[in-house]
Parts: structure tokens; sequence; C-alpha cells
């Protein structure tokens, strides 16, 4: 019995994964099998990644804030209760985008928060 290849179904199949695979260096991104392994786990980081960018970017926020804070006296542990309890709700993204680009506003809110600062 002769063995069969798939036909149109497999090609379909080969043809998504190498799409997929596209722009992968050497062997991973124009031979079927390891194109099989690197498309695998390139879904495992993307799906991975997805999460941890939000990580990353609250981090950066948060380092941004910390670093505008120190150079007006202040630290970011304590600013952040002080600026719950004077009852202002901006993020961690929107204070330190103000605090790049409109230091004016940022040390607004920071005379806001002073008197919650606790000693």
């Amino acid at each position: 019995m002769p063995r069969t290849t798939g036909g149109p179904t497999h090609s379909r199949k080969r043809k998504r994964v190498l799409r997929a695979a596209k722009g992968f260096r050497a062997a991973s991104g124009t031979l079927y099998r390891p194109a099989i392994e690197f498309v695998r786990k390139a879904g495992v980081y993307a799906y991975r990644d997805r999460r941890q960018r939000k990580r990353h970017f609250r981090a950066l926020w948060i380092t941004r804030l910390g670093a505008a804070l120190r150079e007006r006296g202040l630290n970011y542990s304590r600013f952040i209760p002080a600026l719950v309890a004077a009852g202002i709700e901006l993020n961690r993204k929107m204070l330190s985008e103000l605090a790049i680009s409109d230091p004016a506003a940022f040390d607004a809110i920071l005379q806001k928060v002073r008197p919650h600062v606790a000693k």
C-alpha cells in the first residue's frame, strides 16, 4: 500500500507554519520541522511577554516617578500614600508623563500632596 502524503491539507499546514516563521534565521525560517518548534516557542514567548510588558511599563513609570520625586526632595514610598490621602486619582503612567512633559503641573500636584506626607 502506498504512503499518503497528506495532499493539499498538509501543504496548507506547512505553508501556514513557514509563513509564521518568516524572518527567522537559517533553518528555523526555511525548513518545516525546525520551523514548527520555533513557531511554537515564539507563540509561548509572545503569550508570556504580553503580560510581562504590562509589568515592565509599570516598573518604568515607577522609576521615572521616583527620579522626579528625588529631585524635589521626596521619595516614592511616601508620595503614593500621600497622593491617596490628598484624594488625587492620577495613575502612575499619567504622573510620570506629567513629570517629564509638564514639570509645572507636576509641581502643582506635589504642592497639594506635601501636607499629607507622613514624617
